[in-house]
């Protein structure tokens, strides 16, 4: 992945439209994005989650801490910065609670848990639904045009490298015939490529077969420690007035008290986009 860089062909050359932003008053955040790289001679590189988080749970956290493992210890890129991006209410899924309750349970959670990941809201609060290729098109504008890419601390600046973050689900609804358009998969996996944890009881390989013209892009990440939890375990836990302490961070199990969530899970309509599924990023939702 790290020669994609410089090697994004006659797209590169072309300036980039600004994706629309959903509200006037959208920033975008990066109070915790590293300003100047370690390591000038290392590819920069930036990790997004994209997924329900209904409601964020430790493994969707505990995804980037062992991506950034892995990054550390088997490639040549220098992490410099972590987003989660919640989809947006017109996903319709099941037991997806609203935008506004999604993105503060993340906020809690990325702020009180961790000292390096964000949450973008640029996602969430449109109205309509924003497929995976677009979110991370509006991370490489961010990032790469409107700030220039990141100092490498020797006077000058080299673009980032922007990654999708996800779970091993994520591999097996890419490599299934009519799930992911053609030109949506190599558009992710050929220009920005993707970061996969394994999971338990997953066969990978299989799904990876099926993925070869992006063999190259694609790091699966072993998960040494194995963890299922689930948001649509919690969300059972909770309908069935179980406790879900120690499944979920405290300030997250705190918002979901205080407004009365995941009590009646009711169902919603699927998606009408020819994304026609998206899974959570570390487990199902």
């Amino acid at each position: 992945m790290a020669d994609l860089v410089n090697g994004q062909g006659n797209d590169a050359l072309r300036a980039p439209t600004p994706p629309m932003a959903p509200t006037d008053d959208y920033v975008f955040p990066e109070c915790r994005l590293k300003r100047v790289m370690d390591d000038p001679e290392k590819t920069p590189l930036l990790l997004v989650a994209c997924g329900s988080f209904s409601p964020i749970t430790y493994l969707h956290l505990r995804m980037f801490e062992m991506a950034a493992d892995y990054v550390k210890l088997s490639t040549n890129f220098e992490i410099i910065g972590g987003y989660l991006s919640p989809v947006s209410d017109a996903y319709r899924k099941a037991g997806l609670a609203s935008a506004e309750h999604r993105i503060a349970m993340c906020q809690r959670a990325a702020d009180q848990t961790s000292n390096w990941l964000m949450v973008d809201t640029w996602e969430p609060t449109h109205k309509q639904y924003q497929p995976t290729a677009i979110v991370l098109d509006h991370f490489d504008y961010e990032i790469n045009t409107v700030r220039q890419g990141i100092d490498t601390g020797n006077g000058s600046r080299k673009p980032v490298q922007v990654a999708l973050l996800a779970g091993a689900d994520l591999v097996h609804t890419m490599s299934t015939p009519g799930v992911w358009s053609e030109k949506d998969l190599d558009h992710i996996l050929g220009k920005y490529g993707t970061f996969i944890v394994e999971r338990s009881g997953t066969d990978i390989d299989e799904a990876l077969a099926a993925l070869q013209p992006w063999k190259k892009n694609i790091h699966v990440i072993q998960q040494l420690i194995q963890n299922d939890v689930s948001s649509t375990k919690i969300r059972l836990f909770l309908r069935r007035d179980m406790s879900v302490r120690y499944l979920i961070p405290t300030p997250v199990i705190e918002y979901i008290e205080q407004h009365n969530l995941y009590r009646d899970d009711s169902s919603a309509a699927p998606p009408a986009d020819k994304e026609k599924k998206r899974e959570e990023p570390g487990a199902s939702s």
